[in-house]
């Protein structure tokens, strides 16, 4: 289950999502499903799928009737649903997929593991739902350097409130190795490890501000709550910390992915 402060912050629309973070989910999830070895003839579970960024990729991939995705906010339910139609798209924590044991080929956690309140658990489920021989694949932001966004914020959030929260830098499973010791303690076999990138375009640093102002994830939660003054104050520094950009500009984005095989 997603901490309190996760499940109220995903309470919220497909498009803010897309404006903050789908920009790099969507993206990630071809990268992602490469990096697992998706093809045709699977069938697929999408573990967390909030608004359909990775189902869409697999819908692409396999065909509609052999998709089928949970995600704990009934608002990213309605709209993967919405924007798929056909897949099996069901109300369901990690922990508790809402799918019987051995039905998938593969199920993928897509930036989804650092939102669990008990990985271990949801590493347990997402093995269970998989037949003999399929595969279970997660990937999650490298927060401390790799992830470009949200590493400047906290920066420079830090800069100007040397108490501010910066939970990317102590939230598990965004460093080498992390995924891989959740995946052998479900008890899976030849697990491969890899790093995926991304990168995103923002037409204008106002473009780039407005996705915070969504109150999505803790940048946006933390955002959000600050006086008028601490947010431009918080603006500022971040304006300087991406180089002061007077037009388009890019970022980049590093995950931490593993997939492993469910024992015969």
């Amino acid at each position: 289950m997603e901490t309190p402060e996760g499940a109220l912050s995903f309470l919220t629309s497909g498009k803010a999502y897309d404006g903050y973070m789908g920009r790099y989910s969507r993206p990630m999830a071809g990268v992602f499903a490469d990096a697992v070895g998706v093809s045709r003839g699977q069938k697929a579970l999408d573990v967390g799928c909030g608004p359909g960024a990775l189902t869409g990729v697999l819908v692409g991939r396999l065909g509609t009737d052999a998709v089928f995705a949970c995600d704990p906010s009934a608002p990213f339910v309605e709209e993967c649903a919405a924007r798929h139609p056909g897949v099996d798209v069901r109300l369901g924590r990690a922990e508790a997929v809402p799918f019987e044991d051995g039905r998938f080929d593969v199920s993928l956690a897509q930036l989804v593991l650092h939102f669990v309140t008990e990985p271990e658990q949801a590493a347990r489920e997402m093995r269970r739902v998989v037949r003999p021989g399929g595969f279970v694949a997660a990937c999650v932001w490298d927060f401390a350097a790799g992830m470009e966004m949200l590493r400047h914020f906290w920066d420079a959030a830090l800069t100007i409130d040397p108490t501010a929260p910066d939970p990317e830098r102590t939230r598990r499973f965004g460093r080498q190795g992390e995924i891989v010791a959740l995946f052998e303690g479900a008890g899976l076999e030849h697990i491969v490890e890899t790093t995926l990138h991304v990168s995103t375009r923002y037409d204008s640093f106002d473009e780039f501000w407005s996705g915070f102002l969504a109150g999505i994830g803790h940048t946006g939660v933390y955002c959000v709550a600050l006086s008028e003054e601490g947010r431009a104050a918080l603006r500022e520094e971040l304006f300087r910390r991406v180089g002061s950009p007077v037009g388009p500009f890019t970022l980049g984005a590093m995950a931490r992915s593993a997939h492993g095989r469910v024992p015969d």
